[in-house]
């Protein structure tokens, strides 16, 4: 059956053999395309129901595969019309995208082995980076990675592997005219994207305790845990996703 395993074959733009123009004009494509499909919703969203809105005034908050750094900004302002304080830093393993990060907190790093202590950060959260690690053994490294550095939540969200969206998203990207290459790899992310109960099992392999796993509008598949409160004696893992899918 199509799409019934996750594709495996390399997107073009995470060729080494891109020039800095290539991916500096890659990235602002993608920028377009994010800011038109809302990517930051599932963040507003999540954040604030799975720690309550008295946690979110102030947040630290690590952005793995953060590219320049637009999730982050998007959703500062956000908070910020909220009156909350919300504080970015920034991971990638591209040194392009750091270069183009205008924020004072980026790092070039792997999100395999990421450069800070257990419990940096209050949230961690990645935004369709997850597919564009090539196995398993490297996003279980990847979940457990981002639960280690988070002290209160962890917020994954990336591409559901599915013929509709992927046929949707190659129609959308070629009719927003931003070319034949970033097109291709839009259905090709869709392809190496991924199902719910594939997630479930990896999270499991990671060791990430109560983690909860769902897919929201046909497009995204999201990956949730909420570390419990020790600060206070507590051992509530806070508000469960509202409709998780079984």
């Amino acid at each position: 059956m199509f799409l019934r395993r996750r594709a495996t074959q390399a997107e073009y733009f995470d060729s080494p053999e891109r020039t800095a123009e290539e991916l500096q004009e890659h990235y602002r494509g993608l920028n377009r395309i994010n800011r038109r499909i809302r990517f930051e919703r599932p963040f507003r969203l999540w954040i604030p129901e799975l720690l309550g809105d008295a946690a979110c005034r102030r947040l630290t908050l690590l952005d793995l595969g953060a590219a320049d750094g637009l999730l982050g900004r998007e959703l500062t302002a956000w908070a910020a019309q909220r009156g909350w304080e919300w504080e970015f830093t920034n991971v990638d393993a591209s040194p392009v995208a750091a270069a183009m990060d205008p924020g004072p907190r980026h790092q070039v790093a792997s999100v395999l082995n990421l450069p800070f202590d257990d419990a940096s950060f209050d949230v961690v959260v990645a935004s369709t980076m997850t597919h564009h690690l090539a196995t398993d053994t490297e996003v279980v490294a990847h979940f457990r990675e981002a639960d280690r550095v988070a002290r209160r939540a962890v917020l994954i969200c990336d591409l559901l592997r599915s013929l509709p969206f992927m046929a949707a998203l190659w129609a959308y990207v070629g009719f927003a005219g931003e070319g034949r290459a970033l097109q291709s790899d839009g259905a090709l992310s869709v392809r190496r994207g991924w199902r719910p109960e594939e997630w479930r099992r990896l999270a499991t392999a990671a060791g990430l305790q109560g983690a909860r796993v769902w897919k929201e509008h046909g497009t995204r598949v999201l990956l949730a845990r909420v570390k419990p409160d020790r600060t206070a004696g507590g051992t509530s893992e806070g508000p469960a996703p509202l409709a998780p899918d079984p």
